[in-house]
């Protein structure tokens, strides 16, 4: 078993996790505090996965990794993960800077694009009336309406071109064969990379060492099942070796991936479990909080909160377990379906 990297490189810096794979940790400003970005040797110079925010403090820590670290060989390719702006927030500069071709799964480029075109303030009004759907307080609501939609100021404009990556597509990288599997749910298509000569996974935020990603319904999917989708694709990674090593997007490099797999599937039984029996008169998304966290949220935070107890909500539905109806308030309101 290949032994663990153990420096988290400083930002601006890199790590080597294993011959010809560098690590890039770029801080956020919010939890996770950090997104996970990879080098990996490509012939003549470098595939970058993943780009961090789109933001000026972003920029100057790449353009001090590009001046230092990269031996003085090119970027020759970006590839983005998925849509989220901590992963392809600077891949239209670096994608400009270094005259490279972006490589993303075309849903996720296409979600991309779309938000970056999208009226904001119609993307906020539809953002809203999906939080009314899921009980959130008036002064959230207020803050929300505030806030509005920031997803264009965290990613900049992406290429107009790109070349789509899928499902068990194999991608030639520095003379080895890394194939693509999807993780979806937290993503409609999020690419993770799997090396299987050197027993490695990029497991991008589909598989992360202590914490479960976000996966919360959309406002443009609003009936959509994403933890079914997530669960379901967290049991096709089951098959990899045991003693792969996992370069998650946060947190630290791990083995024992069947082992993690099994914790999120456990967790999320449980969450589920726990909000079936509590469903009683019927349940929102946002009465669910306490029954699924331990600690109260705020900001943004609170959105994900309750995005994700509503696909909680939604997938018990699913599954028959559920039945959802709209309240005097407009909130969704889920209750134990009918014994048969």
């Amino acid at each position: 078993m290949r032994p663990l990297p153990r420096t988290r490189p400083p930002p601006g810096e890199v790590a080597e996790v294993a011959p010809g794979l560098l690590r890039v940790c770029l801080p956020l400003p919010g939890p996770p505090s950090h997104v996970n970005c990879w080098l990996i040797e490509d012939g003549a110079g470098w595939m970058l996965v993943d780009t961090g925010y789109g933001d000026e403090p972003t920029r100057t820590l790449w353009r001090q990794v590009f001046a230092t670290a990269l031996g003085g060989r090119p970027v020759t390719r970006v590839l983005v993960t998925h849509f989220h702006p901590d992963h392809v927030g600077l891949a239209g500069w670096i994608c400009a800077e270094w005259d490279a071709p972006l490589l993303m799964p075309r849903s996720e480029w296409q979600r991309a694009r779309l938000l970056l075109a999208e009226d904001q303030a119609a993307t906020t009004a539809l953002f809203l009336a999906l939080l009314e759907r899921m009980g959130a307080p008036p002064e959230h609501l207020r803050w929300m309406a505030a806030r509005g939609i920031t997803y264009g100021q965290r990613v900049l404009p992406l290429p107009s071109t790109f070349q789509p990556i899928a499902d068990g597509q194999a991608l030639r990288i520095g003379g080895r064969d890394w194939r693509v599997l999807v993780g979806a749910g937290h993503s409609p298509e999020m690419a993770c990379l799997h090396d299987p000569g050197a027993d490695i996974l990029l497991s991008a935020d589909h598989i992360l060492p202590r914490i479960s990603p976000h996966v919360g319904v959309q406002p443009s999917e609003p009936s959509a099942d994403p933890l079914g989708t997530f669960l379901g694709a967290l049991a096709r990674f089951r098959a990899l070796p045991g003693n792969t090593l996992v370069l998650p997007s946060h947190g630290e490099p791990f083995h024992g991936l069947q082992a993690r797999i099994d914790a999120l599937l456990q967790h999320h039984h449980a969450a589920l479990c726990g909000l079936r029996a509590a469903a009683g008169t019927g349940l929102t998304a946002a009465e669910a909080l306490p029954l699924l966290f331990s600690r109260g949220f705020e900001g943004q935070q609170l959105n994900f909160a309750l995005a994700e107890a509503l696909a909680h909500l939604v997938h018990l539905t699913a599954r028959g377990d559920l039945l959802r109806r709209t309240d005097a308030g407009a909130a969704w309101r889920f209750s134990p379906a009918p014994g048969p």
